[in-house]
């Protein structure tokens, strides 16, 4: 009875283990088919747009909670810094297919800040600007349809971020590729220009132009400073205060006179307005000496320097980093370079909490100045650090600099799989194309 009885048990028990591992695999089974249709789903562009910002803020907010971004600190290296000012003369760097991205020469700092003495009203509110709150990263293609919308264009922020973005991971939209757009796509215009002023904004919008500016931004929920574009649409003397045409915020939101100064530094006061062609000479003529190209970047180099004496900490971490960008404009690299070291040894000195940490995401002129001094090493650290401490390494300049240092420092393979990565990021990236091309690799 006793063998009998056990050999029943063992049964059961085999019996109930296989229906525990059918269960387990039919669970599995279903898991399997779960996460793929969730998958198959994510894809989906109107799925995408709604949750893959959430999906991005959660997986940033653990990365930057293992790794805080805002102790990162870049030093530039002191012995190359004193062996290139040294032998500074007999290195020219070749600039082949960045040559459109950055001329060399000297500048000579002529031109001098000139007030606008057009008479104004104390207040002016323009209509017309179409408000679009930003898709996921989209804020400049979404602040740009808005500027668009004011003369007439009907389109909306989808096929400026196709055309500017392909990739919907791209954290940042440059200037020049907004300006790329308009020219090829609209039969618009649009001028941009750095030095700008309170003064100027104020007589663009009282002479029927909205501005675009591009200011740093913080706020509540964010974890730290980084970029922003607005449409300027207004302005109130009375209550010192501009109206903003805010993709992010709200519409006709009101923006201090301080607030726009402060955070438009942070970009060393850019603006870009758009405009029907046929009144390019009356816009020329409101900028007076900025309608120059060479002069505006003259002025910002000056309006720099000033600030660099007036202010303090941050702010003035901004000046001098502003000083190194007006002087890559002008092609004086080794200034431009002397600039941003200046710019670095204060970010370091600052509180980690008030550092603007995302700044290679927006601004790219420390790799030009490096490159074309001969500092490729710094070019490669400084790219290296800003990829390390994103959440997702999708910055295609970075790549892009950091392949032209490796390529300088004889390490081909490396620069090709940089420059390749440059374009999984931004596909079609053309200064990444031109510069594989140019070394017989089809992209």
């Amino acid at each position: 009875m006793t063998g009998k009885t056990g050999s029943a048990s063992a049964g059961i028990d085999r019996w109930v283990t296989r229906k525990r591992l059918t269960g387990l695999a039919v669970v599995l089974g279903g898991l399997a088919v779960l996460s793929l249709l969730a998958g198959l789903t994510y894809q989906l562009p109107f799925v995408q747009e709604r949750l893959a910002w959430r999906v991005s803020e959660l997986r940033a907010r653990i990365k930057y909670a293992l790794s805080p971004p805002a102790e990162a600190v870049f030093t530039p290296n002191p012995t190359l810094v004193a062996m290139v000012q040294l032998t500074m003369n007999a290195l020219t760097p070749t600039a082949t297919t960045i040559s459109t991205l950055g001329p060399t020469a000297t500048p000579t700092l002529t031109a001098t800040p000139t007030d606008i003495p057009t008479p104004i009203p104390a207040s002016v509110q323009l209509k017309g600007v179409r408000h679009e709150y930003q898709k996921w990263n989209n804020c400049g293609p979404a602040t740009l349809a808005m500027a668009l919308s004011f003369w007439g264009w009907e389109g909306d922020q989808r096929p400026i971020a196709a055309y500017v973005k392909p990739n919907p991971r791209d954290k940042n939209v440059m200037p020049y590729e907004l300006e790329d757009f308009v020219e090829t796509e609209t039969g618009l215009r649009v001028l941009v220009r750095v030095g700008g002023d309170l003064n100027l904004l104020k007589v663009l919008i009282a002479e029927g132009y909205p501005v675009t500016i591009e200011k740093g931004f913080e706020g509540a929920g964010f974890d730290g400073w980084m970029g922003h574009y607005e449409v300027l649409t207004g302005y109130d003397d009375g209550r010192q205060r501009f109206t903003a045409q805010d993709s992010y915020i709200m519409p006709d939101l009101p923006v201090t006179y301080r607030d726009v100064e402060n955070y438009w530094r942070n970009f060393n006061n850019t603006f870009l307005v758009v405009y029907p062609p046929e009144r390019e000479d009356e816009l020329f003529a409101i900028l007076g000496p900025l309608a120059d190209e060479e002069t505006s970047y003259q002025i910002a180099a000056m309006k720099a320097s000033d600030e660099i004496y007036a202010l303090t900490d941050r702010d003035q971490f901004f000046a001098w980093f502003n000083r190194g960008s007006s002087l890559v404009l002008l092609r004086d690299y080794q200034g431009a370079a002397q600039a941003y070291d200046a710019a670095f040894k204060l970010y370091a000195a600052l509180d980690a909490n008030t550092r603007p940490w995302r700044m290679l995401w927006y601004q790219t002129g420390p790799y030009f100045a490096y490159y074309y001094s001969g500092r490729y090493l710094d070019v490669l650290n400084l790219a290296t650090q800003t990829l390390q401490i994103m959440d997702e390494p999708n910055l295609e300049e970075s790549y892009y600099w950091r392949g032209l240092s490796r390529l300088a420092l004889g390490d081909s393979a490396g620069a090709v799989d940089d420059l390749r990565a440059s374009l999984n990021v931004h596909p079609g990236f053309a200064p990444s194309v031109a510069q594989l091309q140019a070394m017989g690799i089809n992209p």
